[in-house]
């Protein structure tokens, strides 16, 4: 019985399902998404911008030395070591002094490698007929890339998941932290609310001052008077006394004072009016993006780290457990779709700024400014093709390319199923390393390497299925639908 269900199961769902639903929706919306959050390119030449409209993909193709274009399946990259690789084309449209030309707006960007039976893939839908006269093996399921003609993987990476509230206890529990790694379009800033033993409270983010109080960032966050401090926090009688003591000991008194403490920490000894630009620029910037970017958000912030701070201190007096780290529902793991997300998004924003030199260039040379011109295709494609070939990936990340193990079958899914962890090897990482028990279901207890990576590599469990995520609006817009007050 159980036989027949597995080969039911197997009928419709692949084993590599994961990383094609990720892949999938990077092309059909993530691709989309980072050409829209940068919107428009402003190069130093007045009057002109240029702005960017749809983006599309076409199927795989490969550029002969005579010139001539022609579609390419996986097994010709194979053999003769190519990238089976997608054209990519962006509209560009030339603003010149407000007003839009659309002549010839659609420019060739670069290549993008395509995952084997991806929607991008010849062989997706193939028959097995049609699968064997294209040189396939019709048991192969797909999911991994071929990078100059080598057959290459992305492994899955958990990681904590971002924008949530982690509350642990830290150095001999004489300090409690409320952490949130608040990541927004690819840009990830840790935020920290840290409690002493005394029941200080400090505020820790990135190019943050240090020892920066709580409650001089709430006063500059727009929370002013002591009163408006006071009731954002709950009426339980041990935050209550922990804020009266960081408002008794708080030299700001309102929101200019703090804005001011804050300037002349995180820039002294400059002009005024940098110092206040510096704070602002902290505040908007880098503490909890994952809120907003803009003044508007300052109120947001300050609720939020009333929480993080609320959190921290009923974990002092355990009143709730710490948060564990190992608890599954605690991490987030990042696909392939994920990774190419990550990549490409880097990758463009080099295009970006080299559209941006070459329009300057141009126009000091007194050139016409022609789009197809100031495109240099490689500058995508090069550092695309760099880290899948190589595994380096942003922000200091190694192996996440590997070259896919075809010792056997049974390895090759073992390697297409595998998620590895960021920890160090190098550390005994005891709790990281046990068997936890939502595991259940999600990974398998057996299958990890012996030595060094003895449960930082793990796998999926064979019914597991990851979902690839859903857009926070339309979860939002349902919620508030069943009556719930956002």
């Amino acid at each position: 019985m159980r036989g027949e269900l597995l080969t039911a199961y197997f009928k419709d769902n692949s084993l590599v399902k994961q990383h094609l639903d990720s892949y999938n929706k990077f092309i059909e919306h993530g691709l989309q998404n980072v050409v829209d959050r940068v919107g428009i390119i402003e190069p130093s030449v007045e009057g002109f911008h240029l702005r960017f409209g749809n983006i599309r993909l076409e199927k795989p193709k490969i550029i002969e030395a005579d010139g001539a274009q022609r579609s390419i399946l996986p097994s010709e990259a194979r053999m003769r070591n190519l990238t089976y690789a997608a054209p990519i084309f962006l509209e560009i449209i030339p603003v010149l002094n407000g007003v839009e030309r659309t002549l010839y707006s659609e420019v060739f960007i670069g290549e993008l490698p395509v995952m084997v039976k991806s929607k991008l893939c010849y062989l997706d839908n193939m028959s097995e007929e049609e699968l064997i006269d294209a040189g396939e093996d019709p048991a192969d399921p797909g999911g991994y890339f071929i990078i100059n003609g080598s057959e290459r993987v992305l492994v899955s990476i958990e990681d904590l998941a971002p924008n949530r509230i982690m509350c642990t206890r830290e150095k001999d529990n004489t300090l409690v932290t409320a952490k949130v790694f608040s990541t927004r379009f690819g840009f990830r800033a840790r935020a920290v609310v840290e409690r002493t033993s005394e029941g200080l409270m400090r505020v820790v983010f990135p190019a943050s001052p240090k020892d920066l109080p709580l409650t001089a960032t709430l006063r500059a966050l727009g929370l002013e008077k002591d009163e408006q401090i006071l009731s954002v926090f709950s009426d339980d009688r041990h935050i209550r006394n922990d804020i009266l003591l960081n408002l008794e000991l708080d030299a700001t008194k309102d929101k200019e004072s703090a804005m001011e403490y804050l300037g002349k920490k995180a820039a002294p000894g400059q002009a005024e009016d940098y110092r206040e630009k510096r704070a602002e620029i902290l505040l908007d910037t880098y503490l909890l993006p994952h809120i907003g970017t803009t003044p508007e958000d300052r109120l947001k912030k300050a609720h939020y780290l009333a929480k993080m701070a609320e959190h921290a201190i009923k974990v002092a007096y355990k009143e709730i457990p710490q948060d564990d780290k190992d608890h599954y529902a605690n991490k987030r793991v990042k696909l392939a779709g994920d990774l190419m997300e990550d990549l490409f998004r880097y990758a463009f924003q080099f295009l970006v700024k080299d559209i941006a030199y070459q329009a300057g260039r141009a126009d000091a040379r007194g050139r016409h400014l022609a789009v197809q011109t100031l495109v240099r295709p490689d500058a995508l494609s090069d550092r695309i093709r760099y880290s899948m070939a190589t595994g380096n990936w942003i922000a200091g990340q190694t192996g996440v390319s590997q070259l896919l193990d075809r010792t056997s079958f049974l390895s090759s899914m073992s390697h297409l199923r595998r998620i590895i962890s960021p920890l160090s090897r190098k550390h005994p990482h005891f709790k990281a390393r046990d068997l936890h028990g939502t595991h259940w279901g999600k990974l398998c207890p057996n299958e990890s390497p012996e030595g060094p990576s003895c449960a930082l590599v793990k796998n999926l469990s064979l019914l597991c299925e990851i979902s690839i995520g859903e857009d926070e609006k339309s979860v939002e817009e349902a919620v508030s639908k069943l009556g719930v007050k956002l």
